[in-house]
């Protein structure tokens, strides 16, 4: 059973940066995508952003280009979301997400195993 650890989520100001981690300590992350999403109070799960199993393929929601870089590095079985310029509709919970597929999809149905959730909030 694959579990994920997200870890980064803090209060921040607008327009400053974050960066989200998420590991898996028994098994290697390198044959999984990996996606990041995010649930804020009253809304459905959205996905933001997921990465192919090698980093090659790469996919954003429009409201977040150019602001948020999804990365991973599969020596250290971990994926990263550097969140910039952050807006104050940023704030949610989120998490992030594995599926055993080599390339990555924005359907959170897809996804096998979750992580327990990191806390953002950007308010001033």
């Amino acid at each position: 059973q694959l579990q994920l650890v997200e870890s980064g989520g803090t209060l921040v100001q607008p327009g400053e940066s974050l960066r989200l981690s998420c590991k898996t300590s028994q098994y290697t992350l390198e044959y999984y995508a990996v996606g990041w999403f995010r649930q804020s109070p009253g809304r459905e799960r959205e996905e933001i952003s997921c990465i192919s199993h090698d980093g090659e393929q790469r996919h954003y929601i429009d409201s977040v280009k150019g602001r948020f870089t999804i990365s991973r590095d599969n020596a250290q079985n971990s994926a990263y979301l550097q969140m910039d310029g952050l807006k104050p509709e940023d704030t949610a919970v989120y998490y992030c997400a594995a599926v055993n597929w080599l390339v990555c999809t924005p359907v959170p149905g897809v996804y096998n195993y979750w992580g327990q959730g990191t806390q953002v909030t950007v308010s001033s």
